[in-house]
């Protein structure tokens, strides 16, 4: 299936290219999501006609993200967890509990922007996360996860 991306998709393409990606991809994700249109002629027209509105919208999205990435970089956040001893947590912090405790903190981040490479934490500590708030705007946050009882 060949579609017109519509937005930059990470791993696929920028504003404007026309790519081949399987069906399912195009017809459940970038279609629904507004990321793409079908590879015809009409479409291609279209494209055409709304192409400087696409593009002041994707610069809009990136000094946005840019911005954020700012506010957030190099921020601090403290989770309270239960833990063992040897400093082993009971369950693990995730994505869910992270972006409760930066709004605590007056931090706003989404639960699908927070990328924890190596799974969900599960020793207290320091920790570094990305928090990728545009496909071409990535900053890092620092978790610090302590005992409760500390």
């Amino acid at each position: 299936m060949n579609v017109i991306l519509l937005e930059r998709v990470k791993k696929l393409g920028d504003l404007g290219d026309t790519v081949k990606v399987k069906p399912g991809y195009g017809r459940n994700y970038l279609l629904p999501q507004g990321k793409a249109l079908p590879a015809t002629e009409a479409n291609r027209q279209v494209f055409e006609a709304r192409k400087a509105d696409l593009i002041k919208k994707a610069g809009d999205s990136l000094n946005a993200a840019k911005a954020r990435a700012e506010k957030i970089g190099g921020k601090k956040v403290v989770i309270k967890a239960r833990s063992a001893e040897e400093g082993k947590l009971y369950g693990s912090v995730g994505p869910a509990d992270i972006v409760r405790a930066a709004a605590a903190q007056g931090i706003e981040i989404e639960k699908s922007e927070i990328d924890l490479i190596s799974g969900a934490i599960r020793q207290t500590g320091s920790y570094d996360i990305a928090v990728r708030l545009h496909t071409e705007v990535e900053t890092s946050l620092t978790i610090v996860v302590e005992d409760e009882k500390a």
